[in-house]
């Protein structure tokens, strides 16, 4: 725990201000991504692209009132002001001290590539031994180890993170913040060479990560990396193909494995030389943590790939892309073509290349080896694009063509000319070869239920603003985030600091805690079966009657357990009555292992000012009887009632913590409609073919659908089987296509539904909007006399869900 006022010390800064010393627990760079919070604390960056004083005032007048700044500002006298040389530095001195309060083991991850994929790796494999934290995403710069670092609790059991320089001096300071105990360093390539001097030095620099760790862990294969640590003072580890190396690797139909007087043999779930690579480094950290032969075995077989920045997307003309365009260097380019030799659903294989940028080697040196490497991984076709590919042209052969840019590229393009094959367009940052996948990316891709984060995070804060500040939330993410995605939902709600999470059954709790989510989750509906998993995943069960009290009580056996206390004042649904008070009290009273969180109960009829009197008379018996319970325990566990109707409608009921549910999502499940929420979720589908038919001709199962005079209808990529109800069926249901709305026809299909089109020009492929901004969900589900919530929780998880974050 650190406060304000230690700051001064920890940062090597003076204090201009301190108005109140409070305890700091939230970090803040981005003025979009604000926590409101007396306990956050803005770092002030002066970078080369944003200045990040000019949004003090800004941030003050949203309530934030602890600054660290590297200039003077005019700021009121209530804030806490901190004047340091560097906010970075400050930053990063902040995590480091908070990483110093805690004794775990941390497994700090370098490297030129792989480290988000072994870091994610890692934790999956890991993650039955230990409770770990680890970067969010790819956070691995000089900002994002500090705030991953700062995510560090006191459950935590170990910590994996990856670290990421591109330039001499930054990877020391990293070390202080991460303070690895254990090291892993997994290759070294060319990408951001433009900051050394040679590869040497960015060996030598980037393994002063591991300065004083117990071991590091390393490919002996590797020759530069391996002559750089053996000249280190550090105690090493390796594995490779070589007698030499301590863990050695023979590669046969699996892979024999021999470590001192341990020998055994495992196949792995990957062919490609780079996942590979990656194995054997997960093989090596957990064979040196001492995890056995048969779970290291199970989890290779479970390993997931991790979805990375190269990404397999559909393409025009029957073509399917590999987006490689984040950069470009010889390393990565064979590791892209093993990703593109292990696609086996085209034959014919293009590749799109950019220069390669800040070598280190001669271009004329640099396109030989890319020349042979394309011969060697029998490209079919070659398009070069860059000045010294197009310099060199004449190393390739005839089926290549070259541009020396990528404007002049998109100028020659003719898209005709790519149909059935797998393209490969890999591109260093500053070709933009984005512009290159947009123009083959085929621009649809099926029905898919768009979650826009933004919005979400606005809502979370418009019903935040709406609270005393003291007021906590908890986040109800059950039903699979109605609909939306619980682990991605239930990520972004964490790093907004909700400060609870609310699920209906054990086994989201269990996916959850799985997906590296620490925040406190209740269950709502535990049963008996469940008991041994709410203990083993740190989950608070709601309990609700006697009989179910006095379950746990006997599963326990005296271990103790967080419990949420649920009163039934009118709902009539699940609750202790009135009457169960006394026995209610004994039993906790004779059992001091029950840890009483929090007290709740739920309003009938929030939504609506018709029940208004009733929700009074809710709330009066509820605190009557939440104060009884408090009374008899000797303390004051955690109250709430508030639901999102009545957060909106019933504020003055909100005591300690509301639960947040529709809202969240955008949706005003009360009859006054709030305009300020913003709808969080599209779901949208394509057209699959378009029917011209005739007077008389009938459309779908049953041939409900009848044709009168001309009629153009569509068939679309939604059924019942992604939720789209049947109830939508016979022209009830409406879909939105070019901006109009149009009908249903005839029944709706498992998998296709149709749709009357007549007078659009509508073609295969176009967008459907079936609900959205334009389309809002109230009325479709109105139109089937349903409520929102049946609508997205209907929608299958077979429906893709792309999360879109332009704005937080």
């Amino acid at each position: 725990m650190i406060h304000f006022s230690q700051l001064e010390s920890i940062c090597q800064g003076k204090v201009l201000r301190l108005q109140e010393d409070v305890v700091v627990e939230h970090l803040l760079i981005d003025s979009r991504k604000v926590i409101l919070s007396k306990n956050a604390v803005f770092f002030a960056i002066s970078g080369s692209r944003n200045d990040g004083h000019q949004y003090i005032k800004s941030l003050y007048d949203q309530g934030i009132r602890n600054f660290i700044i590297e200039k003077k500002v005019d700021l009121p006298a209530d804030a806490n002001v901190l004047l340091v040389s560097s906010a970075i530095d400050a930053l990063q001195q902040v995590a480091a001290s908070h990483r110093a309060l805690f004794n775990i083991p941390v497994i700090g991850i370098t490297g030129s590539n792989g480290k988000t994929i072994i870091k994610e790796w890692l934790y999956q494999l890991l993650s039955h031994h230990f409770t770990i934290v680890k970067n969010p995403g790819s956070y691995n710069s000089q900002v994002g180890v500090p705030l991953s670092v700062w995510n560090i609790r006191p459950h935590h059991t170990m910590g994996v993170f990856e670290a990421g320089i591109s330039k001499k001096n930054e990877m020391q300071a990293l070390e202080k913040i991460l303070k690895p105990t254990l090291g892993l360093f997994t290759n070294i390539g060319t990408a951001h060479n433009e900051g050394f001097s040679s590869l040497k030095e960015k060996v030598e620099e980037k393994a002063q990560l591991f300065a004083n760790s117990d071991v590091v862990i390393y490919c002996k294969d590797h020759l530069l990396i391996d002559e750089v640590l053996q000249s280190k003072k550090i105690k090493r580890l390796s594995w490779g193909y070589t007698n030499e190396a301590d863990i050695i690797i023979e590669k046969g139909e699996a892979y024999n494995i021999r470590y001192d007087k341990i020998h055994y043999t495992l196949s792995l779930p990957f062919t490609d030389a780079a996942s590979i690579e990656n194995c054997l480094h997960c093989i090596a950290v957990m064979m040196h943590l001492g995890i056995s032969k048969t779970d290291i075995q199970t989890g290779m077989q479970t390993l997931q790939s991790v979805a990375m920045r190269l990404e397999l997307k559909e393409g025009i003309n029957q073509c399917q892309l590999i987006d490689d365009s984040y950069n470009n260097d010889l390393a990565g380019l064979q590791v892209s073509l093993d990703f593109l030799n292990n696609q086996y659903q085209k034959t014919k294989k293009t590749l799109i290349l950019s220069d390669i940028l800040q070598s280190g080697v001669e271009a004329k040196d640099w396109t030989k080896s890319v020349s042979k490497l394309i011969k060697q991984n029998k490209i079919d076709r070659f398009i070069g694009i860059g000045k010294d590919l197009f310099a060199y042209q004449n190393i390739f052969n005839k089926h290549s063509s070259f541009y020396d840019s990528t404007e002049a590229f998109l100028k020659n393009l003719n898209e005709d000319e790519f149909s059935n094959e797998i393209v490969l367009i890999k591109g260093a940052r500053a070709f933009a070869f984005e512009k290159i996948v947009a123009r083959l990316q085929r621009k649809v891709h099926g029905t898919i239920m768009e979650i826009d984060l933004g919005n979400m995070v606005h809502n979370l804060n418009y019903f935040r603003a709406s609270l005393k500040p003291s007021t906590r939330i908890m986040a109800m993410v059950k039903a699979f985030a109605y609909g939306s995605g619980s682990k991605e939902v239930a990520s972004l709600l964490q790093y907004h600091k909700v400060n609870y999470l609310g699920v209906a059954y054990a086994d989201e709790g269990v996916e959850l805690r799985k997906n590296n989510i620490h925040l406190p989750i209740m269950v709502m509906n535990p049963s008996s079966e469940t008991f041994e998993s709410l203990l083993q995943y740190n989950l608070e069960p709601e309990v609700f009657n006697l009989n179910q009290l006095k379950k746990l009580l006997t599963f326990l056996q005296g271990r103790s357990c967080t419990v949420h206390i649920k009163f039934d004042t009118g709902m009539h649904r699940l609750g202790f009555a009135e009457q169960d008070l006394p026995a209610l009290i004994n039993l906790l009273l004779e059992n001091k292992n029950i840890n009483v969180a929090t007290i709740f109960s739920h309003l009938a009829g929030a939504d609506d000012p018709q029940h208004d009197d009733y929700s009074s008379q809710q709330a009066e018996l509820f605190k009557n009887l939440a104060d009884q319970l408090s009374l008899a325990l000797g303390f004051k566990p955690l109250y709430h009632l508030l639901n999102s109707p009545g957060i909106l409608r019933l504020n003055q009921y909100q005591f300690d913590m509301v639960r947040l549910g529709i809202g969240l999502y955008g949706i005003d499940p009360t009859t006054e409609k709030n305009k300020n929420l913003k709808p969080v979720a599209t779901l949208k589908t394509i057209v699959s073919q378009v029917h011209h038919l005739h007077e008389g001709q009938t459309v779908g199962y049953g041939r409900h659908g009848k044709i009168k005079g001309e009629q153009s209808i569509a068939t679309i990529a939604i059924g019942y089987a992604d939720g789209y109800s049947r109830a939508f069926g016979k022209g009830i249901g409406k879909v939105l296509v070019k901006g109009k709305v149009v009908p249903v026809i005839g029944n709706v299909c498992m998998d296709m539904t149709m749709i009357d089109v007549t007078g659009l020009t509508v073609k295969e492929g176009d967008e459907v909007i079936v609900f959205g901004e334009q389309l809002p969900i109230e009325q479709v589900a109105e139109s089937i006399h349903t409520i929102p919530y049946e609508i997205l929780t209907n929608t299958s998880e077979r429906v893709k869900r792309v999360f879109v974050a332009e704005s937080i």
